[in-house]
């Protein structure tokens, strides 16, 4: 544990990312925009009742804002992550790191856990202003504290797959073009064949009901479903229907993008130091 702790990689990364100023004012610009997103939200409500706002509107409120944090973290992570490899590569500063005694899990995870802190640090930064919304009701700490960790687990997934590619491929561009690439795919065209299925699911409900295990399947692919299935429990149950499944769809959401950061990092690190071959 020490030896992780210890990380010079890590250790490298964190001086160079938190001690520079626009560190600093990223997450001051985040949290006042998702704070005036917030505020006037309850202020146009507000208007809108002729007073205070209710707790189903302060639940819709706090839906929309961890939808809206969502989709900023879907959109800045690979950013952050796709190049941490490939610009070690590009500056010629790959191999000298090769050759310093740490190992390969080591400079993956160092480089890793260094480029999704920053993001750490912007959903950390961000809690207080859900604390406005507490104020009107509707929403427990449970739901607070399960948003919370999910957009957490997603990050390290999707800075995953950024290390993954920015390992394969030798450009830093190539290499987020193709991260955003897989992420829109994940995030849209998971949600666009589930949505197909859905439809031939309901077309071909002739008298009898009728399941397709496909809306299950892309359902369990896509975080922005799986997000809102954990306030909608009657979404779940219209996806259970629809596909036959009753398992619960978060856990399956977690198992397979738990199977995904554990098959990133694993090919990340092989591919970091790979086996050279004997010569005959």
């Amino acid at each position: 544990m020490k030896n992780w702790l210890m990380n010079p990689v890590l250790n490298k990364e964190f001086k160079l990312r938190f001690r520079s100023l626009k560190s600093f004012l990223g997450v001051l610009f985040y949290v006042l925009a998702i704070g005036i997103v917030v505020i006037g939200m309850i202020f146009v409500q507000q208007l809108g009742s002729m007073g205070g706002v209710n707790p189903e509107q302060s639940r819709e409120l706090f839906m929309i804002l961890a939808v809206l944090q969502f989709a900023l973290i879907i959109f800045i992570t690979p950013g952050l992550t796709a190049g941490v490899i490939s610009s070690e590569r590009e500056r010629q500063t790959l191999n000298i790191l090769l050759t310093t005694s740490q190992s390969s899990s080591s400079i993956i995870i160092g480089k890793l856990v260094s480029s999704v802190a920053f993001l750490l640090l912007l959903i950390i930064a961000s809690l207080p202003l859900y604390s406005i919304v507490f104020l009107y009701g509707g929403i427990s700490p449970r739901e607070l504290l399960t948003v919370f960790a999910l957009n957490v687990f997603t990050v390290f997934v999707i800075g995953s797959l950024g290390v993954m590619f920015s390992t394969f491929i030798r450009k830093t561009i190539a290499a987020m073009v193709t991260t955003y690439g897989v992420m829109l795919f994940l995030v849209g065209g998971t949600g666009f064949l589930a949505l197909i299925a859905t439809s031939f699911t309901q077309m071909s409900q002739t008298g009898t009901p009728t399941t397709n295990i496909l809306v299950y399947l892309f359902s369990m692919f896509n975080a922005p479903i799986t997000l809102v299935n954990l306030f909608e429990p009657s979404m779940a149950e219209e996806i259970a229907r629809m596909s036959g499944v009753s398992f619960p769809l978060w856990i399956a959401h977690l198992i397979s993008y738990t199977l995904i950061f554990i098959t990133a990092i694993v090919l990340s690190v092989r591919k970091l130091r790979p086996k050279m071959k004997a010569k005959k």
